[in-house]
């Protein structure tokens, strides 16, 4: 019992003060900071910091499908989302036929792609058409974004940096209540740090602590489905904690520069 006290003391002690000093107003993101944030989320799922909304594959992930600007999926219901939306309001576009197979591999979890081996050139066909474009925003605010806000505001965050990290790994590991997803991911920083910035713990270490959490996942995510996929994205953790050790909490530079996967790409505001 001694053992056990004395490693949470030493926990949190880790995440003691170190960084600047907290500030309010600067959650959610300023317009500008939105999309810096965007754009170096599209360096890590696409590889460039142009928007990806055409972009559809088959990742061999147990998520089926992945297309769009987010990554969403056949198997998670996200992709199913957009492709409904859109259908509302033109009901004849070409990713109109998949719908009854979209909800039933959603409904399923299922990673299945049969049926659906046209989809992603029909995506890309779509992706044309600003109202898919605007569709694939909104949908990806909805479910990734303004939960990180959430999760940011519950957890007393006050750097964008910080709300950068978190919504990142909403639009990763989603929002779910899985062992892997955004929500454990924080209740073990949390614990790990003996509370959140909300109970006075310093964001600087909790930030740290919640990259290492989230790069744990990554190398040991308890989706088997995942490992392969996953274990070669950890670089983006490292180039958002790179942006930590820089101090670029406030994510005003003109310049922002990252490096997950061994080629720097920059981006200018």
């Amino acid at each position: 019992m001694k053992y056990l006290a004395f490693v949470f003391l030493m926990a949190a002690a880790s995440c003691t003060k170190e960084g600047p000093a907290p500030q309010s107003g600067l959650v959610p993101f300023k317009a500008k900071q939105k999309r810096l944030a965007d754009q170096l989320i599209s360096c890590f799922e696409n590889d460039t910091p142009v928007i990806q909304y055409d972009y559809a594959e088959i990742l061999d992930d147990g998520r089926g499908i992945t297309a769009g600007r987010a990554g969403f999926t056949t198997g998670t219901g996200d992709l199913l989302l957009v492709v409904e939306l859109y259908t509302d309001t033109l009901p004849n576009n070409p990713l109109a036929v998949y719908l009854p197979l979209l909800r039933q591999y959603a409904a399923a979890a299922s990673d299945a792609t049969a049926g659906l081996e046209q989809l992603p050139q029909h995506w890309k066909q779509c992706a044309a058409d600003p109202l898919f474009r605007t569709i694939q925003d909104e949908v990806s605010d909805s479910l990734y974004y303004m939960p990180a806000v959430s999760y940011a505001k519950a957890n007393g965050i006050t750097y964008p940096l910080t709300l950068l990290c978190i919504y990142d790994a909403c639009i990763q590991h989603g929002d779910g209540d899985d062992p892997d997803g955004l929500s454990a991911m924080i209740d073990k920083t949390n614990r790990r740090c003996g509370g959140s910035p909300a109970d006075g713990v310093d964001e600087y270490r909790w930030l740290k602590e919640f990259n290492q959490v989230r790069e744990h996942t990554l190398k040991h995510p308890d989706n088997k489905d995942t490992r392969d996929e996953w274990r070669e994205s950890v670089g983006r953790v490292h180039a958002l904690d790179e942006l930590r050790k820089k101090g670029d909490f406030l994510l005003e530079n003109n310049t922002t520069c990252v490096t997950p996967y061994g080629q720097t790409r920059c981006i200018t505001m």
